[in-house]
C-alpha cells in the first residue's frame, strides 16, 4: 500500500540513513509530504518517523526497539510502517518483520511484516 496522505493522528516510518540524506523511496516521501528533515536520520519529525536502515541489521534492531517503545508511549497516535530496510538496504521481510514482534496495537505493520 502507497501511503500519499496522513490523517492528523498517523506518522508515517520509513527507512533512512544515519545521516538523513533523504534522496529516494519512502524517505524522500517522508521528506516531500511527511516533514521529515534533511539530514535527521532518527526519530520523529512532523508527521514521519526515521528508523536507520543502512547501518546494518543489529542497528535496525536496536533503532526498532527504540521505536516501539516511543510507539507504546504514544497510544495518541497512530504509526504506519512501510517495507523499511527492503529496498536499497537490502533485507528481506523475513529478516525485518520479526525485529517488530510485540509491536503495541498502535503500530500498523505491512502485510509482509506480519
Amino acid at each position: 500500500m502507497m501511503i500519499t496522505e496522513l490523517a492528523s493522528d498517523e506518522v508515517f516510518v520509513f527507512g533512512s540513513n544515519a545521516t538523513g540524506m533523504h534522496l529516494g523511496g519512502a524517505a524522500a516521501t517522508a521528506q516531500e509530504k511527511f516533514g521529515a528533515v534533511w539530514g535527521e536520520g532518527h526519530g520523529l519529525h512532523g508527521q514521519s518517523y526515521a528508523i536507520d536502515t543502512m547501518s546494518g541489521l543489529e542497528v535496525i534492531a536496536a533503532e526498532v526497539a527504540t521505536f516501539l517503545e516511543f510507539a507504546g508511549q504514544h497510544p495518541e497516535l497512530r504509526f504506519l510502517v512501510t517495507e523499511i530496510g527492503c529496498g536499497i538496504a537490502g533485507y528481506t521481510p523475513a529478516q525485518i518483520g520479526p525485529l517488530f514482534r510485540g509491536a503495541p496495537g498502535n503500530v500498523v505493520l505491512p502485510e509482509s511484516f506480519r
